[in-house]
């Protein structure tokens, strides 16, 4: 369509939109805008989490639409509730359920320790089976899950190798990206931008279609990682030799006794410590021959009780004074806390994708009455805090050093909130299952593959086969969801509705045509990659596709191109944001585990998001034509 007259049918649509009002034709476009501009803060500040922003900006265009106060947005209650509804919505949260229907049968675990037989102490093997691993299984079970999986093979890969888990975490989550690209099913961004492009090409993604360019982008961010990465990825954490070594906690951790005239003696430890205002956990008790863990609350103190406590210098001369206690002139190691029991008493936990506690503090969460473990340090990146912890909002990745019983940490490892960050060895795993989980993922593949059934279909029908044959419990299929994720693509889906009807995305379209000047079809292709993918690295990979796809279409008429084209262009683009935490989940993951600075990811991502461009582009361009 000339210039000309998509700018005649942008301001068309918009009169359509307001002229029952008897605003001026650019009020709804402007409107849409305005929302968007506000949910691109919310995105990337996370004042609240992003689920909860996209259910606001859902309510504000329905609130601004045809059914609400007033007409600007034309998007009315069945189409700002139509998220809900939406095949995408649906096929994602099946997906989440056949992803963990794999999980709980441990056949990733039992990868990874063939793999640890492979790669023992060499860094070039054991980064060449992370990436091996991860992006081919991230091709065929959601990449947010694989990594939340093999997570904790590779860090006890590392520290088994003597290597940094910093080296390898990283590229886990880049890798995990680009493995998504090689199916329909690899990623929630590749299943939404599937339903929005029926819109425009009159059908959806099929299962393999662009698998030849996920193929080449994978080679392409393999051989990278390989190389080039390899040096680039820095060395943030050590090799594990003591946890209490790598999270400093050489400062903080002490010993003290009760004095025979503490006025502590008789009161319980709740009354004489936990009550006040002194920042103080008290890590054990050690009362003769006998050492004891949380939880300690109710424990009556005695004259000659040793304490092991988490606190700063200028808090435990306060402590002294007040409760009569005596310092002991011996430091608190990992070994003394493991003392208690033969199992392992300290461990790293990393909060979830989904968690409960996400936005919540250790102390609104009550994590020490929950899980009756005391939380020595928070890692939060490159900061370590060991100080002032119980009232800090945890965010997805934080890894906080625990201590705790080993029945604490068995609760833990089952916990869908957290993520133990060692391989702890799981009875319940359904190892029997494991042919059976496998056999369900393959069928839904093959069906969606190979047959007309949808792919909604196909996966819910997988969804139901995990219960019917026993891989998962009814009841655990509600945790298999990210709600998050389902309620932040039900609260986005409205916004390219709103985008499209008020000519918001024609304008877009034109603006970036007009930028490309006479420039050829295949370096617009290669500018709304650009595009896509810097505005991904801000906010949510699905808020940026629903944005970019109408845009992406009306660009591609704009220019008399393949539609398809450059719709799968947007698609990788949303689907591999490389250079920053916050622009994709899988980094945001490893960003507490790997102890990485914001800038490691701009240093390691940007180069290879550089290499991306022109790859996807390029094979775009080849597969399938302009």
């Amino acid at each position: 369509m000339p210039g000309g007259d998509l700018l005649r049918a942008v301001h068309s649509t918009a009169v359509l939109q307001s002229v029952a009002g008897g605003l001026p034709p650019w009020a709804g476009m402007a409107t849409v805008f305005g929302l968007i501009l506000v949910a691109l803060v919310l995105f990337a500040t996370e004042p609240v989490p992003i689920d909860i922003t996209a259910i606001g900006l859902m309510v504000a265009l329905i609130l601004l639409g045809p059914d609400g106060l007033i007409d600007l947005t034309g998007v009315g209650v069945s189409d700002g509730l139509s998220g809900f509804a939406s095949t995408a919505t649906i096929t994602v949260l099946a997906m989440f359920i056949l992803s963990d229907g794999v999980q709980r049968t441990g056949v990733v675990q039992l990868l990874g320790a063939r793999i640890v037989n492979y790669t023992r102490d060499s860094e070039s093997r054991q980064l060449g089976a992370t990436i091996g691993v991860v992006g081919p299984l991230s091709g065929f079970i959601n990449n947010t899950a694989a990594v939340a999986i093999l997570l904790p093979m590779v860090t006890d890969l590392a520290h088994e190798g003597g290597t940094s888990p910093s080296k390898l975490l990283m590229p886990l989550s880049y890798a995990s990206m680009f493995g998504g690209t090689l199916t329909l099913i690899g990623t929630s961004t590749n299943i939404l931008a599937s339903e929005l492009a029926v819109e425009y090409i009159g059908r959806p993604f099929g299962m393999f279609e662009f698998t030849a360019v996920g193929v080449l982008v994978s080679i392409a961010g393999t051989l990278y990682l390989l190389t080039v990465g390899r040096y680039l990825v820095p060395k943030r954490i050590r090799a594990r030799e003591d946890l209490t070594e790598e999270f400093g906690m050489s400062d903080y951790l002490t010993e003290v006794i009760v004095r025979e005239d503490s006025p502590a003696i008789g009161d319980t430890v709740q009354q004489a410590i936990g009550d006040t205002d002194f920042d103080v956990d008290i890590v054990q008790l050690i009362r003769g021959e006998a050492v004891f863990l949380e939880p300690l609350g109710q424990k009556t103190i005695r004259e000659g009780d040793v304490f092991a406590v988490r606190t700063d210098r200028d808090t435990l001369v306060d402590l002294l004074d007040a409760e009569g206690f005596d310092l002991l002139p011996t430091s608190v190691d990992e070994a003394e806390l493991e003392a208690a029991e033969p199992e392992q008493n300290l461990v790293e936990l990393v909060v979830a994708p989904g968690s409960s506690l996400v936005g919540g503090s250790l102390a609104s969460n009550n994590f020490r009455g929950r899980y009756d473990a005391t939380v020595l340090a928070l890692r939060r990146g490159p900061e370590v805090l060991h100080e002032r912890m119980d009232h800090i909002p945890l965010r997805v990745g934080d890894t906080l050093l625990v201590q705790a019983s080993a029945d604490s940490i068995e609760r833990f490892s089952n916990d869908r909130e957290f993520i133990v960050a060692a391989e702890v060895e799981r009875p319940q795993f359904r190892r029997s299952k494991m042919p059976v989980a496998v056999a369900i993922v393959a069928g839904v593949v093959a069906v969606a593959a190979l047959t007309p059934l949808s792919i909604v279909v196909a996966a819910l029908a997988g969804a139901l086969a995990m219960v019917l044959t026993g891989c998962l419990a009814p009841g655990e299929i509600y945790d298999a969801v990210q709600w998050d994720v389902i309620f932040l693509l039900a609260g986005v889906i409205p916004l390219g509705i709103a985008l499209e009807r008020t000519g918001g995305a024609a304008l877009v379209a034109e603006a970036l045509v007009a930028v490309a000047g006479t420039l050829p079809a295949v370096a617009v292709l290669g500018l709304l990659y650009l595009v896509t993918a810097a505005l991904t690295n801000v906010i949510s990979n699905n808020a940026a596709v629903v944005l970019m796809v109408p845009v992406a279409a009306q660009a591609a008429v704009g220019v008399g191109a393949n539609t398809l084209a450059f719709l799968l262009a947007v698609t990788f683009a949303a689907s591999t944001a490389f250079m920053t935490p916050v622009g994709y989940q899988t980094n945001l993951f490893v960003y507490g585990p790997g102890g990485y600075r914001f800038t490691d990811y701009i240093r390691v991502g940007g180069p290879l998001q550089a290499v991306f461009a022109v790859v996807t582009t390029a094979g775009i361009w080849a597969v399938f034509g302009l």
